[in-house]
């Protein structure tokens, strides 16, 4: 941790040579030209950053630079997620460096997962559901299991390692990250639990309705993500995951027409 006794940093050891031949401070991540924003919107910036970590190794960083928001950021959030995901053995996107300013503006810098791509873009182009389908639902299952719930749990936050070869591809297990940590968090009380796991499994399914899957694999997702819960059968949850998804399109229409540009993609390396 650096910085003064109100404007703090912290870098993760493996990039702390890295960020000292930058010259970059809390203060410089709001202010160095070298942070590219691409996406601004009403909570927070996108940026990227490229830095050489090593003799001829360059590698692309992604910044989050967010607004004073109270005494909490969500970078605060996001870096505490991230630690609950590794905890847990849940690979998630590599925390670089997180910290705010005195006037409450917070930032996160994590790694890009170079050779990854979402799960949503790749399913569009043409890769099946089916090779997606076990693995996701293992993940979602695996996440609940532990006692975290996401509450951003769309498939564009699922990251897939793409292969060149579509048989390649196929071939093996396809390598899974679950990014975008802000929201996760502990499952509450018992009382609350099954809310915030409804909401998940929502927001999964919600953002399949605009690909190629129909509602079968939609079913057999939901059967196999039981099966990893252990859970008793599905019709219940089904039921509740219905009246989730109208409630998430209804508010998703109105996010689009509030803030169009916020579902912006992020620029390739």
């Amino acid at each position: 941790m650096s910085g003064t006794s109100q404007d703090t940093l912290y870098v993760h050891p493996s990039y702390r040579a890295a960020f000292r031949a930058l010259g970059l401070t809390a203060q410089g991540v709001f202010t160095d030209p070298r942070i590219v924003v691409w996406r601004s919107i009403t909570e927070r910036e996108n940026a990227t950053l490229d830095v050489e970590v090593a003799a001829g190794r360059r590698v692309r960083l992604h910044v989050k630079r967010y607004r004073p928001d109270g005494s909490a950021t969500p970078a605060d959030d996001e870096a505490r997620g991230i630690e609950a995901l590794e905890r847990e053995g849940i690979a998630t996107t590599p925390l670089v460096a997180h910290g705010r300013l005195a006037d409450g503006r917070g930032f996160i810098i994590t790694e890009d997962l170079w050779g990854f791509r979402a799960a949503d873009k790749l399913i569009a182009e043409g890769l099946p559901f089916e090779t997606l389908l076990g693995p996701t639902a293992d993940l979602a299952a695996k996440l609940h299991q532990c006692g975290l719930h996401h509450r951003d749990l769309y498939l564009c936050h699922f990251f897939v390692k793409s292969a060149d070869d579509s048989e390649a591809r196929a071939a093996s297990a396809p390598d899974l990250r679950l990014i975008d940590a802000a929201r996760v968090k502990r499952l509450p009380a018992l009382f609350t639990r099954r809310r915030w796991i409804v909401k998940d499994l929502a927001q999964f399914w919600y953002s399949t309705l605009a690909l190629p899957i129909d509602d079968a694999q939609r079913d057999r997702w939901l059967a196999r993500y039981a099966q990893g819960r252990r859970l008793a059968g599905t019709a219940g949850l089904r039921d509740a995951i219905a009246r989730k998804v109208r409630s998430i399109a209804r508010h998703d229409a109105k996010l689009r027409g509030a803030q169009p540009s916020r579902n912006i993609s992020i620029p390739g390396a």
